[in-house]
């Protein structure tokens, strides 16, 4: 009987208060992320960690001092091996980038595990080089490169994921509608503009998300927008931000439905952000009502999908994604529509 590794990949998050500053560090030191000369990363990293762990630490003790990522992505993992129970011995593992489990030790698992077969899944479903790309350098830095392990680039408008995605915006923005015609905001994590300009894919692959699940809601044009949140520092960020287009919606009288897209699970920029922060700003900006959707979590429909999605790696079916040659993803043109 085959022995499948699935190696789930995830940013990871503080587990307690004492956790924050080690958390920021680890996610500053990243190169993928501070990009300056390696000579002085370690100490501007150590600066902007230390300068931003108050903020995190209030942000975190808001959600009860510790992020909720791993257990959410733990339920991810053992929904994914009862999914994939037909398919042999197969055990999903954690890799999270700045915090435990890290790849290091979850290496040290999968080898304990003795895997004929190895498939590497970000749960980040649009590919960018720092958050995708920087977790399968650092995995192949701990465990080597394997003749029997493939690595999944990205899904950004799969069918499933986007009825998945739909499936929980719909009844949220059908309460919506009963205080007038609403505006959906399409929430991703931001990213400087200068890696954007630098050929990273991902703003293409969330604009492919957005689409394909606005004409999966069967919203019309002017009703949705893309926008993007979780700016930190001083560097110009791709637009719109949520913020932004939170106090429009404010003068426009509009109601409002957020729907995070680039998150499959709950943390701190959708706990204490969307619900908490924005909802205030939404308030004061005069928007009259403020809903926001779920993330798609454990969702059977995402499940299913992310389980299929393995089922055709380990098929050997995967193409090349022309946003991210290196890698594979499940469509071979998945550009096209970003074009």
């Amino acid at each position: 009987m085959s022995r499948i590794a699935v190696v789930l990949f995830n940013l990871g998050g503080p587990d307690s208060p004492a956790a924050v500053l080690p958390f920021l560090r680890n996610l500053f030191r990243d190169p993928a992320i501070l990009r300056v000369p390696a000579l002085v990363r370690p100490f501007l990293a150590e600066l902007i960690a230390r300068g931003r762990a108050p903020v995190a630490r209030e942000i975190y003790g808001r959600i009860g001092g510790r992020s909720p990522i791993l257990p959410q992505t733990e339920a991810q993992a053992r929904a994914l091996e009862r999914s994939l129970a037909d398919a042999g011995e197969v055990r999903a593992f954690i890799a999270m980038r700045y915090w435990h489990p890290r790849a290091r030790e979850t290496a040290a698992a999968v080898r304990a595990f003795a895997p004929t077969q190895i498939v590497l899944l970000p749960l980040y479903p649009q590919f960018s080089t720092t958050t995708t790309e920087s977790s399968f350098e650092e995995w192949h830095r701990v465990y080597g490169h394997n003749a029997n392990t493939v690595a999944i680039g990205c899904y950004p408008r799969e069918d499933w994921f986007v009825r998945a995605y739909a499936a929980c915006i719909a009844p949220v923005l059908a309460d919506a509608c009963r205080h007038g015609a609403p505006r959906v905001l399409f929430s991703a994590h931001g990213l400087p503009q200068k890696i954007a300009d630098a050929g990273d894919p991902y703003t293409r692959h969330v604009e492919q998300s957005v689409a394909a699940i606005a004409r999966a809601l069967g919203l019309s044009e002017g009703t949705w927008v893309t926008t993007y949140q979780s700016r930190v520092g001083r560097l110009e960020w791709v637009k719109p931000s949520t913020e932004d287009e939170v106090k429009r919606a404010g003068a426009d009288r509009v109601p409002l439905v957020l729907a995070p897209i680039s998150f499959v699970s709950e943390h701190s920029e959708t706990l204490v952000e969307l619900d908490i922060e924005l909802r205030e700003t939404a308030q004061h900006a005069g928007v009259p009502a403020y809903f926001r959707a779920p993330t798609v979590s454990a969702a059977d429909t995402f499940i299913a999908g992310l389980a299929d999605l393995v089922r055709t790696a380990l098929k050997g079916e995967l193409r090349g994604c022309p946003l991210h040659a290196d890698h594979k993803c499940p469509r071979p043109a998945c550009a096209k529509e970003a074009a």
